[in-house]
């Protein structure tokens, strides 16, 4: 049997390091692509932080042409982001300006690698945000930033969107996840309501392995209750079917 391949877009956070760990757990190659090295991957590319979006995409589309050394993959996963508050009053370009490279230009990357080396069939999963299905007002950047992953995955979904024949592309959307920097600022939440990051990295595997595929295109609410988690669609995936 051919060896599956996995590129994780945001493979050193803890959701992140989460999904290679499990993958690399089934004998998945696995690749991480991040600010900082993973060493559980099996192959790093590292992003310019100070480089612009288009010299970013630039240079990981030919790390990761080059790691692949002509194979394909079964599927990309992007986890990365980051979390900012603030409304109008302060800030609100810099808060939005940070979302939109930690969200959006990590996502469209991850969407122009699979539309170049993913596989006819395979998964591309993106990460956007609960919240951002409503109005922000105390995390604006925030929920624009997520808002546009929504957007984007819809479009992705749709006819002539560039990803290879029968892909899938669906988003996440948590709401807390269970990550060690949550638990350290947030020791009194209701940890019975956040998600485990392992539910998360076996969803993904499942999809891979044709297991409970979604819809194409569907918003995923991920939602944690008496430590008890949950997927459904989004009505607004359901009204993007409709259309």
């Amino acid at each position: 049997m051919a060896m599956k391949r996995v590129f994780v877009y945001g493979g050193k956070g803890a959701l992140g390091a989460a999904c290679v760990t499990q993958f690399k757990a089934l004998n998945w190659w696995v690749g991480s692509i991040d600010m900082v090295e993973n060493d559980t991957a099996d192959a790093n590319i590292i992003v310019n932080r100070d480089a612009n979006w288009i010299e970013q995409e630039s240079s990981v589309l030919a790390k990761v042409e080059s790691a692949l050394n002509g194979e394909k993959l079964d599927a990309v996963i992007c986890v990365a982001g980051g979390w900012a508050g603030g409304n109008a009053k302060k800030d609100l370009a810099k808060n939005s300006d940070l979302m939109w490279k930690q969200s959006v230009w990590t996502s469209t990357i991850s969407a122009a690698i699979g539309a170049n080396y993913l596989k006819p069939g395979g998964l591309l999963a993106l990460t956007g945000a609960n919240p951002a299905l409503k109005g922000t007002p105390g995390m604006i950047g925030y929920g624009m930033a997520k808002a546009a992953v929504h957007q984007l995955t819809k479009s992705l979904a749709g006819k002539d969107s560039g990803l290879p024949e029968n892909s899938l592309v669906v988003a996440i959307l948590p709401i807390t996840l269970d990550t060690p920097m949550n638990r350290k600022w947030m020791p009194n939440g209701d940890f019975t309501s956040w998600t485990p990051l392992e539910f998360i990295a076996d969803s993904f595997i499942k999809w891979t392995n044709g297991e409970s595929r979604p819809d194409n295109g569907s918003l995923l609410q991920v939602v944690t209750k008496d430590s008890i988690t949950n997927m459904t669609i989004t009505s607004q995936s359901q009204q993007n079917r409709r259309q």
